[in-house]
């Protein structure tokens, strides 16, 4: 989750999938991806800012391999929405896009998407530290037994740098917009924003918060947030007919699928 103080309080940066998509098309949703091979480079270690893999390892509740998780949310954020948390090696601030260098970050965007070359290549091109100790751990999300496709996933805060506009890519996500939690989810009630229940909560704890810094102080003493793995309530004929969340009255009564030859059911 980007953010940034609002007029009226804190206020997130949404994404929308694109309506081709295998998966959640059509979707608002955070920056975000999966944590790939170029993320445990052992080069990127000594460019990440006040965070070593064991430190970022204990920050998120993993034994090893954190550092990866908070690479990861820099690229996809570079990648999905053009922001990246980095500063130069001779600054505090972070990078700012101004116009001798928006045009290659632009390119550096497109190439690092395309796998043709990676955030440490960019990073050493232009002499940039990974802002990782600036990032908050917000939730952890499991997706229900039973699904097709499951995910384990962390979502993060970070304060949007000022001196950069986010975007969407026109590819993998179609629309983009800032936006006030409580306006989000109003938006999403009325049926307007299509959302998961994960995105949903996040929007409903970032909106508790007055301002972005309270958000981030919020984040930090949250400490390890506890995994949330909601179960599918079916039917008689196995049809899936809602979501029990951990804390609702009948959650423990939910039956977990059974696993046989291979797959749920």
């Amino acid at each position: 989750m980007l953010v940034r103080d609002g007029d009226a309080g804190p206020e997130v940066f949404m994404l929308r999938r694109t309506l081709s998509a295998a998966f959640a098309s059509g979707q608002y949703v955070f920056p975000g991806g999966k944590v790939d091979g170029t993320d445990h480079a052992e080069e990127l270690e000594p460019i990440c800012d006040g965070l070593d893999d064991d430190g970022a390892s204990a920050r998120l509740g993993l034994e090893r391999g954190g550092l990866a998780w908070l690479v990861a949310a820099i690229r996809e954020s570079f990648e999905e929405a053009g922001v990246l948390l980095a500063r130069r090696a001779d600054s505090a601030e972070m990078i700012r896009f101004d116009a001798d260098i928006a045009g290659p970050m632009a390119e550096a965007r497109r190439s690092i998407h395309a796998g043709d070359r990676s955030l440490a290549d960019l990073c050493r091109e232009h002499d940039l530290r990974l802002v990782t100790d600036a990032i908050g751990f917000v939730s952890h999300w499991i997706t229900p037994m039973g699904e097709g496709r499951r995910f384990d996933t962390r979502f993060l805060l970070a304060r949007a740098p000022e001196a950069q506009e986010p975007l969407h890519d026109g590819g993998e996500t179609i629309d983009s917009l800032w936006v006030r939690p409580a306006d989000a989810l109003d938006r999403w009630r009325a049926g307007d924003l299509q959302m998961f229940p994960p995105t949903v909560a996040n929007l409903e704890w970032l909106g508790s918060y007055g301002d972005a810094d309270d958000a981030l102080v919020g984040a930090e003493d949250l400490g390890i947030p506890s995994p949330i793995l909601p179960r599918m309530r079916t039917d008689a004929d196995g049809n899936v007919t809602g979501i029990a969340m951990p804390g609702e009255a009948d959650y423990n009564d939910v039956p977990l699928p059974e696993f046989v030859f291979g797959r749920f059911r």
